[in-house]
């Protein structure tokens, strides 16, 4: 039998979504002031637009862009940036995992839009560099579920014609975003800080509001999709006037996380988090002859969702996170169900290094153990 290692992480949460809270989070220290009023009242609209005015300064967004609280998460942000700015232009939607896979789905089969597919296998991108800038190009920064990440965005042209839509909800906060290159970006709450689910950013570059102002979809938008009134955006709802009732518990929480990452050094130091979380796992991967990062390109691994493929059974990994569930030092690593067989353990800023050190003898113990049952 194998001898189980003497230190436990202190927090064994290492889910890709919902991901762990901020080092030395406390619930019982979020105001609850705001809590059993309405989020239309002076008080609800200033948490919520602090909320927004803290996303542009950590994040570096453009003045001229617009921040949107919006409902439903990243899947209801992004896919109300598809169905109120799509159709104008030809479409090229790519996909290299589950998440971009789902956005190809809509094009085709919901809005019918006869897009121009182009995919590549689990672990590698596909060849970015023939995109046709003149359509509207649909992608993912970071594959949540296959820990490819695009390694920038040198592919995407300055002068475009088409809008460039970016699902970035596994980067946001980890990752360099070049705004300047992208017309959409759409994040969750839930990933890199560690927020609650449920709610999504929707940031819109000038483009897109031109888009938005110009082009009247074919099909019915339901009232969640609808960013304009009059053929003019609803500015409102980038001020803090959200189109439905927000959760201002959830607001509560991710401004606890956005003023944690300010007090840490904002963007830099987020940055720094998860690229240390990360290369102390990728170190183990390299030594380790059973272990390989799914990502084939060193350039595209995710710091984040990294991934990672085990020599032997398929059954394996999953007997791993199974293990190590029961022994309470990794929580939710088997890999996303429709995934290669893998571990998929996130290295996000809100982890600590430290945790992730002392989970490393733990997946060799995991490993071991597997393979006598």
């Amino acid at each position: 039998m194998t001898v189980k290692p003497d230190v436990r992480p202190a927090r064994a949460h290492f889910s890709s979504g919902p991901c762990a809270k901020r080092p030395g989070y406390d619930l019982s220290k979020l105001p609850t002031d705001s809590l059993g009023r309405s989020h239309r009242a002076k008080i609800g609209k200033t948490r919520l637009k602090d909320a927004i005015d803290r996303t542009r300064a950590i994040l570096g967004v453009p003045d001229d862009y617009r921040i949107g609280i919006v409902p439903a998460s990243d899947t209801g942000a992004y896919e109300m940036a598809m169905w109120s700015l799509l159709g104008a232009r030809p479409v090229t939607a790519i996909a290299w995992e589950s998440f971009g896979e789902g956005w190809v789905t809509d094009a085709v089969k919901q809005l019918k839009l006869n897009p121009t597919v182009i995919k590549a296998d689990y672990g590698v991108l596909p060849d970015l560099s023939a995109i046709d800038q003149a359509s509207d190009i649909l992608f993912t920064w970071n594959g949540t579920t296959s820990g490819v990440r695009v390694p920038g965005a040198d592919w995407i042209s300055d002068g475009r014609e088409g809008l460039t839509l970016c699902d970035a909800t596994s980067a946001a906060f980890a990752q360099d975003l070049p705004f300047a290159k992208l017309d959409v970006v759409t994040f969750s709450w839930q990933k890199v800080l560690g927020g609650e689910g449920a709610h999504g950013i929707l940031i819109l570059s000038p483009r897109a509001v031109a888009r938005l102002e110009s082009h009247t979809p074919a099909w019915p938008l339901p009232k969640i999709f609808r960013l304009t009134k009059g053929g003019k955006l609803i500015e409102g709802i980038f001020e803090g006037e959200t189109i439905n009732t927000p959760s201002m518990l959830a607001v509560e929480d991710y401004l606890d996380a956005l003023r944690w990452a300010e007090s840490i050094g904002g963007r830099p130091a987020l940055f720094a988090r998860a690229d240390a979380n990360a290369a102390a796992l990728n170190a183990w991967v390299d030594r380790t002859p059973w272990a390989s990062n799914l990502a084939v390109d060193p350039a595209t691994r995710s710091n984040t969702s990294v991934c990672i493929r085990i020599d032997g059974p398929a059954e394996l990994p999953k007997a791993m996170a199974s293990l190590l569930e029961k022994e309470g030092v990794a929580f939710d690593i088997n890999g996303y169900r429709d995934a290669p067989p893998s571990l998929r353990i996130w290295c996000g800023a809100t982890v600590d290094t430290a945790d992730i050190e002392a989970l490393i003898p733990w997946l060799d113990w995991a490993y071991a153990t597997a393979k006598e049952a």
